[in-house]
């Protein structure tokens, strides 16, 4: 292990414009589960399967049990950014680090401080009225399970208020995907952590990577290992808390 971290901290050294491409398991230190591992939301029973409840379709056409899972399973209270979220915010502001280009819905990034960041799957902190575009923060939709209906409400035209995350069948914002294209084109270093890689259209951002390093950080294998010139098969937040800055 200690190999490893002089191999990164080499390349980090040795870097002026990473850009961090991370998923799920930069949060799971936190405390949010992922959706794929074997404690993750993908195994844990509901009255549908989550990828079915978290569909646009579903969201149309039952609202209500969208909004029971969304309520209980993806609006998570009291988290705090872990080494991860810290260390990358530390680069930022050292000037060595370009963005983040995250698959999280959490906010953890920004709570870290970091300034630069694609959200490519949006984020629950974040809902609007689909009627008049009135933004709502993520106690609103997590207090809407008392209102007549259990659903969020817009206050000012009666609108449902929907969470700013990026369901299944619906296509991710061209702003954030041109966004995140040109940060990883532009990137001398790649660092991809915390994710399986198996997400796409958001996981095959990564092909625009013309760089010189590619890192990649995650406790299992991915498809992408091969095409990595350092890969480390840790928890992310343990690996970034060894770097210096």
């Amino acid at each position: 292990m200690a190999n490893y971290i002089e191999q990164l901290q080499a390349i980090i050294d040795g870097s002026s414009k990473i850009v961090f491409f991370g998923g799920a398991g930069v949060s799971t230190e936190s405390g949010i589960p992922d959706f794929r591992s074997q404690d993750g939301l993908y195994s844990q029973k509901w009255k549908y399967p989550p990828e079915t409840i978290i569909s646009r379709s579903f969201f149309d056409s039952d609202p209500k049990e969208f909004y029971r899972f969304y309520r209980e399973k993806l609006i998570i209270k009291g988290v705090q950014p872990n080494a991860a979220h810290y260390k990358l915010a530390e680069l930022e502001k050292a000037g060595k680090l370009l963005a983040v280009v995250t698959q999280n819905i959490d906010g953890l990034h920004q709570a870290a401080g970091s300034q630069k960041i694609y959200e490519l799957h949006g984020s629950t902190l974040r809902n609007f009225c689909m009627d008049c575009g009135a933004p709502y923060d993520i106690d609103f939709i997590a207090n809407s399970a008392s209102s007549p209906d259990s659903l969020p409400r817009c206050t000012k035209c009666g609108g449902l208020v929907k969470p700013d995350v990026v369901l299944y069948e619906e296509g991710l914002d061209d702003n954030v995907i041109n966004g995140a294209v040109q940060a990883i084109a532009a990137a001398d270093t790649l660092i991809i952590g915390g994710t399986s890689l198996v997400v796409y259209p958001a996981a095959g951002l990564i092909n625009y990577f013309n760089g010189n390093k590619i890192v990649l950080i995650n406790k299992s294998e991915t498809a992408a290992d091969s095409k990595a010139d350092l890969v480390i098969h840790d928890s992310i937040g343990k690996v970034f808390s060894q770097i210096k800055v």
